[in-house]
């Protein structure tokens, strides 16, 4: 079983910056991408940036310039900095990781999401 847990949300005001981590534990062999998604109230969950393991790194147009996603291959661990936060950027940040534990296949494991609320 694999978990990932989320931290560093919470409430800043527009133009502050939040760093979010999520760690991934548990029966890990390798991942492949690690990625943020979003969801606001009434909305779908969309993408926000994603990370291979190499590095490589992809961001929503809407983040471009604002946001800078990396991670720690050693401590299986993604961040995501956020800065110069909108309202818009409000919403429930999730962790998402592609997990191989030893068979053929990749599997996607979420977190539980982590608060990020901007005031206007």
């Amino acid at each position: 079983q694999v978990q990932l847990v989320e931290s560093g949300g919470g409430l800043v005001q527009a133009g502050g910056s939040l760093r979010l981590s999520c760690q991934a534990s548990g029966s890990i062999v390798s991942i492949n991408v690690m990625a943020w998604y979003r969801q606001a109230p009434g909305k779908q969950r969309d993408v926000v940036a994603e990370i291979t393991s190499d590095g490589g790194t992809n961001y929503a147009d809407s983040v471009k310039g604002r946001f800078t996603i990396s991670r720690d291959n050693a401590k299986n661990t993604v961040y995501l900095q956020m800065n110069r936060l909108k309202p818009e950027d409000t919403a429930v940040y999730y962790c998402n990781a592609g997990v191989n534990s030893g068979s053929s296949y990749y599997y996607a494991y979420w977190g539980q999401g982590t608060q990020v609320t901007v005031s206007s």
